[in-house]
């Protein structure tokens, strides 16, 4: 989707950009060859000829920051398909406080596909090791995360940094016109949870928290479980939010291939 992706460029929005496809200019490659393109000056287009010249080398560089600072936010997800190799759920739990009045990240769990790994304050959450396990990832996907979950991260453990396209399906829900937080969306798109943590959310997993931190394993296990569960769901759902996405943007009524 990036590749057809014209809306990187200042002053082009969804609108123009399918007024574009509509010319049959579908990619980045296109657009350059082109030697005109109806609604935009030629002076314009020759600025716009060496942006996407030079995006299309950083995407065969797979650098994947330079496109956190040259693709909106709102637009990331179109990142997702080309980085989704290399992709990372994060999600947090925390005290239940706000950072300057107390609060601090309890829980990190991360997940790429293949494994589950988390931090847990006390043991071995640290701004480094989150710096560590983000390292070599090109794409992050957190639920309402750029809202909560990373502005928290840095507030608190200002050394952790956040440099590659995010993916935040909340906002991706809304923009589709799923309601809901994220356990009514799993049970939407049929996403089932271990029956140990079914019905548990924040303020427990808060409570939990405050029982670990006295001893109980049980309490200690339990969360870490919740936060697991809110983990795994995430790559589920993006892989099911990036297609409704594309489609909502009508490239499919221009190329038939998967893009």
């Amino acid at each position: 989707m990036i590749r057809h992706t014209f809306s990187l460029l200042n002053g082009i929005g969804e609108k123009l950009e399918f007024k574009i496809w509509q010319q049959g200019i579908l990619t980045w490659d296109d657009f350059c060859k082109a030697d005109y393109i109806d609604g935009i000056s030629p002076d314009r287009k020759s600025q716009f000829d060496e942006q996407l010249t030079q995006a299309s080398d950083e995407l065969r560089k797979g650098n994947a920051e330079y496109f956190t600072k040259t693709v909106r936010r709102k637009e990331q997800w179109r990142l997702f398909k080309t980085f989704r190799d290399n992709a990372v759920c994060l999600d947090i739990e925390t005290n239940g406080y706000q950072p300057g009045s107390g609060g601090y990240a309890t829980v990190v769990g991360l997940y790429n596909g293949f494994d589950w790994k988390y931090l847990m304050r006390g043991e071995n959450l640290t701004a480094e090791n989150i710096n560590r396990e983000l390292n070599g990832y090109k794409c992050l996907i957190t639920f309402y995360g750029s809202v909560f979950d990373v502005p928290f991260l840095q507030r608190s453990m200002p050394a952790v940094r956040f440099d590659i396209p995010h993916f935040d399906l909340c906002f991706a829900s809304r923009k589709l016109g799923i309601e809901g937080g994220l356990k009514k969306i799993e049970q939407v798109f049929g996403i089932e949870r271990e029956e140990a943590v079914k019905g548990i959310d924040g303020y427990a997993a808060v409570k939990l928290w405050e029982q670990a931190r006295r001893g109980s394993t049980e309490a200690r296990d339990l969360l870490l479980l919740y936060n697991k569960e809110d983990t795994l769901s995430l790559l589920k759902l993006a892989d099911i939010f990036y297609e409704k996405l594309k489609d909502s943007t009508r490239i499919s009524e221009f190329i038939c291939c998967s893009a």
